[in-house]
């Protein structure tokens, strides 16, 4: 302990900050014993850069990501001795151009990516956590015209999150991400809805949840929801307990965007799953004990009383019973 699988660095992704070996050498200082390097795959549209991309083109976001890849495997080979780094990659899925690329990035570099974060940062290709003027017109993007909103009171609502989930269950199917990455972030500037008010969407979150299951995918816990302004890492508490019941696996992620976001809130996260009564945490590794997945790692279980770590100890003794 402890362990993340998502992380970015100001380097290969522009809305974060600092260069990808700063990452690596605060992962190390903290006593990180596996840390995933995940930069976002490219994407292939002019009209999908975001606006601090603004005089790049998705030439040279493919150059980045290839770039990325050559820095990552350095530093894995660099670091060994003091840290186990994973190389992987956070996916987009926008339009059905995004799904043709992945694959082909990943038949490219099948020796070069160890595993995905499998992410859903759109609906209907209008960013969702870019800003909130942004996801208000995701959400509205569902309905036919504002009557439809004004008479069907929420069910714009049920539309929008499950166009969500389908998204996201059609990147399941077809990739089958080890680590399924911050699952509800289609209400992060709404954490207080509850998704068993919205039935369709409902099942369809049950229905992801079980399919990532049945072929072994690791949840990730995501400690950036606290900086967002939430109570509790993404998952929510109503998703991580449908998660735990369904039989699920957590693993952990800063989901950090530079040196200084490393291990953010880490204990804020520690005592959420304490008080979610947590009791196993898992982890990607390149055991040959497990069963593993189709790119060649496997999920561990961290050993013992997870929150009995070093680590964990300014937090676990204020939750501990």
């Amino acid at each position: 302990m402890p362990y993340s699988h998502h992380s970015h660095s100001g380097q290969f992704c522009k809305h974060a900050s600092g260069i990808l070996e700063d990452v690596v050498l605060e992962a190390i200082k903290q006593g990180f014993e596996v840390y995933g390097l995940t930069e976002h795959v490219p994407r292939y549209r002019p009209e999908d850069l975001y606006p601090e991309e603004a005089g790049l083109s998705p030439d040279a976001l493919m150059q980045q990501f290839t770039d990325f890849l050559n820095e990552a495997h350095r530093l894995k080979s660099t670091y060994a001795s003091q840290i186990t780094l994973l190389v992987g990659l956070e996916t987009e899925f926008i339009t059905e151009i995004d799904l043709e690329k992945l694959g082909a990035l990943l038949s490219e570099h099948s020796n070069r990516v160890e595993y995905i974060v499998g992410s859903i940062h759109h609906v209907n290709t209008i960013p969702i956590d870019f800003d909130y003027a942004s996801f208000e017109r995701a959400l509205h993007s569902v309905t036919d015209a504002v009557a439809e909103i004004n008479s069907q009171g929420s069910c714009h609502i049920d539309k929008f999150l499950s166009t969500y989930f389908d998204a996201q269950y059609r990147l399941l199917e077809r990739f089958h991400p080890e680590i399924i990455g911050h699952l509800d972030l289609c209400r992060l500037y709404k954490p207080q809805l509850r998704f068993s008010e919205f039935p369709n969407a409902w099942n369809k979150l049950k229905r992801n949840v079980k399919f990532a299951i049945d072929y072994g995918a690791l949840f990730e816990v995501n400690a950036a929801a606290f900086r967002k302004g939430w109570q509790t890492s993404y998952p929510g508490e109503d998703v991580t307990v449908l998660i735990l019941l369904l039989g699920g696996r957590l693993a952990l992620s800063d989901d950090s965007h530079g040196p200084h976001r490393v291990g953010e809130h880490y204990h804020d996260m520690g005592d959420y799953l304490r008080r979610l009564g947590v009791k196993e945490l898992w982890y990607l590794s390149r055991s040959s004990d497990a069963k593993a997945f189709e790119r060649g790692l496997s999920a561990t279980r961290v050993a013992g009383d997870w929150w009995e770590h070093e680590f964990w100890k300014p937090c676990a003794s204020s939750v501990r019973a």
